[in-house]
């Protein structure tokens, strides 16, 4: 026994509306067509729905039974329908995003507040990781979308610049180089240095330039985070070399920001599943990225 969805709306409208004639007006079908989809649905049943007394329908015990049931079919139905509708329109479900730490507490958290001004019944996830976690996460599709300082070569994630970042370096207020409109190498060989890891984009470019200048383990400090860099400079432990992200931070804490000569960028990358289509969600967040991006005026 198998009713089509057609006879279902059409014994329920004949239970909502005490006859056919009503029904069939209110699915918008002429009467017979209703008469005959009710009688096609009883001899599906093998029992009678109605039976007629002095020319009116009356539901049997069967169909009494039946009615809850149905109805509860019909409102999953259109529940479903609803969740289509919101899904279609990006305006329910679930976005996870991870990124590096810095950029969970700078340009993430303006982002998320314009998605979700627009579409408050959008749950999102948002986890600071490493690089390595949020490539991985990615990849195993464990992660919507992700955001890293860098790039990746991992073949199993799409990636594309989202803006560049200059790497600079963070003085305490009032210290002797603030004076300087820009920083060199050599200004800071001398001086207690702060750096992330050289598996950081930042850390590996000053690590590198340290070789080249021949002061290879010059780095005082090494930190895991931009915040615990601010941290120690604003105590006045030592100068700071972060990417532009971390800069950004530590202006937010009062801190000196200066340019390092010669000037390096480092790319924001936008990492998504590959072998993935993307949700209506993962597609309009990343236009507000966009949009803010270029709003904020950073170079690609």
């Amino acid at each position: 026994m198998n009713l089509n969805l057609r006879e279902l709306q059409v014994f329920r409208a004949v239970m909502d509306q005490g006859g056919v004639t009503a029904a069939a007006a209110t699915l918008g079908m002429s009467q017979p067509s209703a008469s005959k989809m009710l009688q096609q649905a009883e001899e599906r049943l093998g029992f009678a729905l109605f039976v007629r007394q002095r020319k009116r329908l009356v539901p049997t015990a069967e169909a009494h039974a039946l009615l809850p049931e149905l109805v509860g079919a019909f409102t999953a139905l259109e529940d479903l329908g609803r969740l289509a509708e919101d899904l279609r329109g990006g305006r329910s479900g679930l976005l996870t995003l991870v990124a590096v730490p810095a950029l969970t507490t700078t340009l993430l958290p303006r982002a998320i507040a314009r998605f979700r001004g627009t579409r408050p019944e959008v749950f999102l996830a948002l986890r600071a990781v490493t690089a390595i976690e949020a490539v991985n996460l990615v990849a195993d599709h464990r992660a919507d979308l992700a955001l890293i300082l860098g790039t990746t070569p991992d073949a199993r994630t799409e990636a594309r610049s989202l803006f560049t970042s200059e790497i600079g370096c963070a003085l305490p207020a009032g210290h002797a180089l603030a004076a300087k409109r820009a920083l060199h190498l050599a200004d800071l060989l001398d001086l207690p240095l702060i750096s992330l890891g050289p598996q950081q984009p930042v850390g590996a470019v000053l690590h590198r330039a340290l070789a080249e200048a021949g002061r290879s383990g010059r780095i005082a400090m090494e930190v895991s985070q931009s915040a615990i860099a601010c941290a120690l400079v604003r105590e006045g432990a030592g100068i700071a070399v972060l990417d532009g992200v971390g800069l950004q931070e530590a202006r937010s804490q009062g801190l000196v920001v200066r340019r390092l000569l010669p000037r390096t960028r480092l790319a924001v990358s936008l990492l998504r599943p590959r072998h993935r289509a993307p949700s209506r969600l993962e597609q309009d967040f990343v236009a507000v990225l966009d949009q803010l991006v270029a709003e904020e005026g950073r170079a690609p």
